[in-house]
């Protein structure tokens, strides 16, 4: 039961495979570009930070410690903690949970969301999480699968061929650390616009968070998150949906909606998530 605002911060990002040497996902990592990672380090209380790294929703998580290790190093930390969580009884191991009570931040890689729900989820190691980041500043950052994760209502997967069509999306549970946001990855290189409208038309009184690649967000106390990165965030609001015919709709028909309302911010605009409102850059204004 929610008591007062979470003292925590999020930083969910929304990768950035563009910036990649190759196909494979260990060089598609998502923190190189436009200083995001040292985001992560900043509000972590800089390079004496403890970092765990999380490679769950990896297929190849060896590699992916690697490559974060080596970018925190180059960041001047020292500190940084992998968790090779491969099976859901990994989350129990001992010197995990006592290092989870001591560190000042996580970050969750890429991968597949599902895999981070179904072997953290509910676990000792995620009411650890969720302890600190309602009571602590404790950081909660991930990339692509994992800042799709982070919120309630999580999107696992969908097609973007049939885009507003319903059927274009599937969610699940995530981790809960916020309640209030249904978040997209990857969301303009990747055509997920489609997705994500049904995702807002199944959840209206959500907000839609659709990340570019190299964008994410530092998200306050979950109540106003501002945009850090060299992308855009695409926000869906439905809460005054004049029509919304998702509900009786049959798999494949194209839904009606009308009244989505949409902005589009970019490095250093804010949103406030309860009362909507947002707060822009002056024009020419140098970005932050």
């Amino acid at each position: 039961m929610k008591i007062h605002d979470p003292k925590g911060i999020l930083i969910p990002i929304g990768g950035n495979e563009d910036k990649g040497l190759g196909d494979n996902e260990m060089y598609t990592l998502e923190f190189i570009g436009d200083g995001i990672l040292s985001h992560v380090v900043h509000e972590a209380g800089g390079v004496d930070a403890q970092i765990i790294i999380i490679p769950t929703a990896s297929s190849i998580p060896e590699e992916v410690i690697e490559a974060y290790v080596n970018a925190f190093h180059l960041l001047g930390c020292s500190q940084i903690f992998p968790m090779d969580i491969r099976d859901r009884s990994d989350s129990d191991n001992p010197e995990f949970i006592e290092r989870m009570k001591t560190a000042n931040a996580v970050l969750f890689s890429g991968g597949d969301q599902s895999k981070i729900t179904s072997k953290i989820g509910g676990t000792a190691l995620h009411s650890i999480m969720l302890e600190r980041y309602q009571n602590e500043p404790f950081v909660i950052a991930g990339t692509s699968a994992g800042a799709m994760c982070m919120s309630t209502e999580m999107i696992t997967g969908g097609q973007t061929t049939e885009s507003f069509r319903k059927g274009s999306v599937s969610m699940g549970i995530g981790m809960g650390f916020t309640p209030n946001l249904i978040i997209d990855s990857h969301f303009i290189q990747r055509g997920r616009f489609g997705r994500i409208t049904e995702a807002v038309a199944k959840h209206p009184d959500l907000i839609g968070i659709g990340l570019a690649e190299d964008t994410g967000l530092i998200i306050r106390n979950n109540a106003e998150f501002q945009v850090i990165g060299s992308g855009m965030v695409i926000i869906f609001d439905g809460r005054k949906l004049e029509h919304n015919n998702e509900a009786i709709l049959k798999e494949g028909c194209a839904m009606t909606l009308t009244n989505m309302i949409t902005h589009v911010l970019s490095n250093g605009d804010k949103f406030e998530i309860n009362t909507r409102r947002i707060k822009v850059l002056p024009i020419g204004q140098p970005f932050i």
